[in-house]
């Protein structure tokens, strides 16, 4: 059994890894650690996301898909969610997420469990998971409303200034990069995504 960590964030301005110590962390408590990390800056609401799908394809039957919450894995519409389960069940892959109690039993030793019992705890997580992926579906749409009504509001009252930027993140991100620092090694100081550090770099190198 390999074990796959999935890690998103929904933006470029977030740190997809933000979750890997956690993760690293859960996989060593239960005697396991992770093969391989798939990283991306995707909406959940998007079913098209490369790295996840690359972790799908990179998969063997009896092998693990981590995640932090199902959040992490789908914001999906249903009959998109529908369609990845199909994937991930075509695959064999068992989906355990810090946030469902109920996934964890598939990296407990299982001698002495009997086939009943072992389904019974199958149907029950598939159950579950059907029920946190509906609920960060929701939350997703709520959040879209409320972030609508918020601007439309704002708009009325004149005071609606569109997405400001983080410019004191850039200054800083600008600042480490002179300094001759890597991407990546800004990124990681800085706690933002490696995205983010390279629309600086391009803005102060254009011409690289």
């Amino acid at each position: 059994m390999f074990i796959r960590a999935y890690l998103r964030a929904s933006t470029s301005e977030q740190d997809a890894s933000r979750a890997k110590a956690a993760l690293v962390s859960f996989a060593a408590d239960n005697g396991h650690k992770i093969a391989a990390f798939y990283t991306e800056n995707e909406s959940g609401t998007r079913l098209d996301r490369p790295e996840l799908f690359r972790l799908l394809e990179d998969s063997h039957e009896g092998d693990v898909l981590l995640i932090e919450g199902v959040d992490r894995l789908s914001r999906l519409s249903q009959p998109d969610w529908d369609l990845l389960k199909a994937r991930i069940a075509a695959k064999k892959v068992t989906v355990v997420s810090l946030n469902l109690s109920t996934s964890h039993a598939v990296l407990k030793p299982t001698e002495g469990m009997d086939d009943f019992t072992k389904g019974m705890i199958s149907a029950v997580n598939g159950m579950l998971l059907d029920m946190l992926a509906v609920v960060a579906r929701k939350d997703y749409i709520d959040r879209r409303r409320r972030q609508a009504e918020g601007i439309e509001k704002a708009k009325q009252e004149g005071t609606y200034k569109g997405r400001q930027v983080d410019t004191e993140l850039r200054n800083r991100i600008a600042t480490l990069l002179k300094d001759g620092k890597s991407i990546r090694t800004v990124a990681g100081l800085l706690e933002c995504s490696t995205t983010t550090v390279q629309k600086v770099k391009a803005v102060l190198n254009p011409d690289l």
